[in-house]
């Protein structure tokens, strides 16, 4: 348990997974602390994509919209690319949001703080954190602000402060990592002249440019094999950015009126271990890959939707002995996975006429992908699943559960509505259920219970759903006692607010 004097979480990074981690734990009435160094928001362009399964969850905890809780039959697709080929769909149930949502970081960013704020999290701007203790009974953490060295304690601290993460530096946290290959640019600049290249994806053989335009100009982004790897720590000029889009497109580009200019590359780095004692990882501080696909913010945001409820119940003395190293159990192999597919990605852009061939036999595989393939299902996460529960497994456990259309003694609903108050939740369809409803009373003060006319896509009588939405037991698998007994300790009263 947490000393009242003491905060019990301390999250270093303010960015959109930080921000939305401290507002997940003070959904559950915990005393959080966020250290940012910088002094705001960053306008800076970033993200801008997330993709499927991000915003299933986060519609299952409140902060997108949900759709209406009536039966919505078929499903919604959205174009995408794989490694800028053309032709991927990302599909998803017509019950839940749209597959692809396009929304600025900056503004994720704004959002979650506001909730964050809203539930009691404090924040603190301009603290750079330059040392990090771990004890038995919790962390020392010193941070160097506007007004001097200040100390804190807490109980656990989450690094979400990004690629170059400080937590993951002072923990002592060990990481795979994969060299740099090729090098990239991007920045918001006015094109001029009639040779100004048009909007989409630009492959020479040298390498690629991407342009994208709006309102305030011209998004370029460069993707070079061949030249060396400059320091990305280094932002580029003007005229670097200028003479690098000539270079791949083999024409003379005109550019003016530069900002947010940058450099990157596919530098790859997985930590070996989200969870180092009482220090966790998340987001770019647990893994780095080259922004292809636009998987890292939607990554990002899976991490702490997966890590929230399981901190949260493991601060209030509510978890089971393990629940907290799953987490790294869960997200680790699901970075994997994103780390594979984007260098993978990286090697079939590469311009060089070898790779021909097998560009040639991707794209007719996307073309045969289909709504619900595989390349489409990796790259919005639609194909993660979690492990199930020691014993008989039912076919539905580890499964992501479906935004099911319900009808309840209190009108009708969904699964997205009803998991939004943060606890696992019970279904009962049917008459029967009896005997599991009995087993779940000693669990009330984190689960809740629903009874439901019968679904005919459902063929159990019980279903038991996790907070992020993934099934956690099916009443044709093991018993119930003992999958609760793998999640939760009894004996408290739910303190939590809905989101």
């Amino acid at each position: 348990m947490v000393h009242p004097g003491r905060t019990a979480v301390v999250i270093v990074g303010g960015g959109p997974v930080g921000m939305l981690l401290a507002a997940e734990l003070g959904g559950y009435g915990v005393r959080t602390l966020v250290l940012e160094a910088d002094a705001a928001t960053s306008e800076r362009p970033k993200a801008t994509t997330l993709h499927a399964r991000t915003v299933q969850c986060l519609a299952r905890r409140g902060y997108l919209p949900a759709p209406e809780p009536t039966r919505l039959e078929g499903s919604v697709s959205s174009p995408f690319h794989f490694a800028g080929l053309p032709g991927l769909q990302i599909t998803a149930p017509a019950s839940e949001p749209d597959p692809i949502l396009k929304r600025p970081q900056a503004e994720l960013e704004r959002l979650f703080e506001t909730r964050a704020r809203a539930r009691g999290a404090k924040v603190l701007r301009e603290h750079r954190v330059v040392e990090l203790h771990q004890g038995t009974d919790g962390m020392r953490i010193a941070a160097d602000g506007p007004h001097g060295r200040t100390f804190f304690e807490s109980a656990y601290v989450v690094g979400a402060d990004g690629a170059r993460s400080t937590v993951r530096k002072l923990a002592g946290i060990e990481s795979e990592s994969w060299p740099a290959t090729v090098s990239a640019m991007m920045g918001l600049v006015r094109v001029e002249g009639a040779d100004a290249p048009v909007a989409g994806w630009h492959r020479t053989p040298r390498g690629w440019v991407t342009v994208k335009e709006d309102t305030d100009g011209t998004h370029i982004r460069t993707l070079n094999y061949a030249s060396p790897r400059a320091d990305c720590s280094l932002d580029p000029s003007l005229e670097e950015l200028r003479r690098e889009t000539s270079w791949i497109l083999g024409q003379e580009i005109a550019m003016s009126a530069p900002r947010w200019l940058s450099r990157f590359s596919d530098f790859t780095r997985l930590a070996r271990t989200y969870r180092a004692g009482r220090v966790l990882l998340a987001g770019d501080a647990a893994h780095v890959h080259f922004p292809i696909g636009g998987q890292g913010l939607s990554t990002g945001l899976l991490d702490v939707l997966n890590l929230g409820w399981k901190l949260a119940l493991t601060v209030r003395g509510e978890a089971s002995e393990g629940l907290l190293d799953s987490y790294d159990a869960e997200r680790r192999p699901a970075a994997r996975r994103v780390v594979d597919n984007t260098r993978a990605q990286v090697t079939l852009m590469d311009p060089d006429a070898r790779f021909d061939a097998l560009r040639s036999v991707f794209g007719g595989l996307l073309a045969k992908d289909g709504p619900h393939g595989p390349l489409s299902s990796m790259i919005s996460a639609q194909d993660t699943v979690v492990a199930g529960s020691p014993g008989d497994l039912s076919r539905w456990e580890g499964r992501f559960l479906p935004n099911l259309p319900l009808r309840t003694e209190a009108g009708p609903t969904d699964v997205i509505r009803l998991l939004q108050d943060g606890r696992m939740l019970l279904l009962l369809f049917g008459v029967h259920g009896d005997g599991h409803e009995k087993a779940a009373q000693k669990w009330a003060h984190v689960l809740r219970v629903v009874r439901a006319e019968r679904v005919a896509d459902v063929s159990c009588n019980a279903l038991l759903l996790r907070p992020d939405g993934y099934v956690a037991w099916a009443s044709d698998g093991d018993d119930l006692d003992a999958t609760l007994a793998v999640y939760l300790a009894s004996g408290r009263t739910f303190i939590g607010t809905a989101p």
